[in-house]
């Protein structure tokens, strides 16, 4: 006599959650499987925690609050997302205006510390070498959020959150060839601040 499992029928069927596409992750949890939307975010958590750490200058806990409100967000208003992109660019898009978000509710966007950027460089640059990297990197920074709106976001999406031209133009409804036009014009706004600013 062949033992029968009890509840095999109602026992819900999960797919062996490796190799699933972001797509399938998302189908998934709306579909009532709960372990995907842990799937989703562990696919996902480290390139927003890393985006969300060069945003706010390297400031480790600011970041890790940053990104917890980033998935608090995502997963509040996973209704209207519209698929017009990929899950990570629209979770990065949330990310990034909950760091302008949190800047503005405090006064203003501003500057960030020097010491902000850690480096991965040589393993053991000299300390005037370290120094000179590190306000090197805080001038770009100070610059690129200085940037219009549409430029900055594009620059610190594709730079910063490692976003692809192509998923990037699909998030924003423009063609490849205008983010690359994008980020060519910010490459030169910045190099002529950078000149102009010798500091």
């Amino acid at each position: 006599m062949e033992v029968v499992p009890l509840f095999r029928e109602t026992a819900p069927r999960t797919v062996p959650m490796v190799n699933r596409t972001e797509t399938e992750l998302l189908e998934a949890y709306l579909g009532g499987e709960r372990s995907a939307a842990e799937e989703l975010a562990r696919a996902t958590y480290r390139r927003v925690y890393a985006h969300l750490m060069k945003l706010s200058g390297g400031r480790a806990d600011l970041a890790a609050d940053l990104t917890q409100e980033t998935y608090r967000k995502a997963w509040a208003s996973l209704a209207t997302f519209d698929r017009r992109s990929a899950f990570s660019t629209w979770l990065y898009r949330i990310a990034y205006n909950t760091f302008l978000n949190h800047q503005r509710s405090a006064g203003r966007l501003r500057a960030l510390p020097d010491h902000a950027e850690e480096r991965f460089e040589e393993p053991s640059p000299r300390p005037d070498q370290r120094v000179a990297q590190t306000l090197e990197a805080e001038r770009v920074r100070r610059f690129v959020l200085d940037l219009p709106e549409s430029l900055r976001y594009t620059v610190t999406a594709h730079y910063w959150g490692e976003i692809p031209i192509p998923q990037l133009a699909k998030s924003e409804g423009v063609s490849a060839v205008a983010i690359r036009k994008r980020l060519k014009k910010a490459r030169t706004l910045i190099r002529e601040l950078l000149e102009e600013d010798p500091s």
